[in-house]
């Protein structure tokens, strides 16, 4: 069977997911989309503005599931939020992984480390939108089965009523766990240990940014976008971005550069405006 790392361009001036709601409609639509397009999933991560996966299967099943998983989230967005999204644009790499030397364990490090390098924790055990919890975890939460739950409930909670295999697990929060679907017996035969896993994370692209970057920022995006309507409101009594005018806006981008160490890509995103604006109203400050 052939493996696949799958990812998505990244967004410069909007998120994929604004809040922790959206992270877990997304989980859900993982498993729902996997399952639905008949491939099997090694590793995975969420990040604000794109996302990556490792996947096994077919070529055509490995397009089915992403393009899948991008239509339905799009769906959600536009239903949430009222606005059209651009997700079905949004471009995507496909690269087979080679079966020779280590690619697969280089892979697999290099998509959980993803936000180690953001410097969003410091361990891919600690983030909760991807499988990085998954390996080599003895203390992983269990969950409750999904046939536990009624029709009218699994539908409120997944957004969707595709079916899904029984055996999956609901978690605490609201999600289904990775546990249930991801081949963590195959990935933690595939490390051997848990000294080797820790080695690869440790040697992979992904941690030598976060060793010789500068550390920025340190915020997650959802963070500071939530903030951003309190500080329009304290500063300038207005209750949202698109009510300053132009000198405001340059005043709100310092702000939030100061409290949460926020670079101009990182601002672009949270705010929607384009990088090159950004870049010159900190210029002017």
């Amino acid at each position: 069977m052939k493996r696949f790392l799958v990812s998505t361009e990244h967004l410069e001036d909007k998120l994929w997911f604004r809040d922790d709601d959206d992270f877990k409609v997304g989980m859900n639509f993982v498993a729902l989309c996997a399952f639905k397009a008949g491939v099997r999933i090694i590793a995975f991560i969420l990040m604000s503005n794109h996302v990556h996966f490792v996947l096994e299967g077919t070529e055509e099943a490995v397009l089915k599931f992403i393009n899948l998983f991008k239509s339905m989230y799009s769906r959600y967005l536009t239903c949430r939020y009222k606005a059209v999204e651009t997700l079905r644009s949004n471009g995507v790499d496909i690269r087979e992984i080679s079966n020779e030397g280590e690619s697969l364990e280089r892979t697999v490090a290099y998509v959980v480390m993803n936000p180690v390098a953001a410097n969003i924790c410091f361990h891919p055990s600690m983030y909760s939108w991807g499988s990085g919890a998954c390996y080599f975890n003895p203390t992983a939460e269990k969950g409750k089965s999904i046939s536990e739950l009624s029709l009218r409930a699994r539908q409120r909670i997944l957004h969707s009523r595709c079916a899904l295999d029984e055996h999956y697990l609901i978690g605490r929060e609201g999600y289904i766990l990775p546990i249930s679907y991801i081949l963590v017996d195959r990935v933690e035969a595939l490390y051997r240990t848990p000294n080797r896993f820790i080695f690869f994370l440790n040697s992979s692209s992904r941690a030598k940014i976060r060793l010789e970057g500068d550390a920025l920022p340190s915020f997650r995006d959802q963070i500071i976008l939530a903030a951003v309507q309190d500080i329009c409101q304290s500063l300038f009594r207005k209750s949202e971005l698109n009510e300053l005018d132009e000198l405001q806006k340059p005043v709100l981008m310092k702000e939030l550069r100061r409290r949460f160490s926020a670079d101009t890509a990182q601002l672009a995103r949270v705010t929607g405006m384009s990088y090159a604006n950004i870049a010159k109203m900190l210029d002017c400050i």
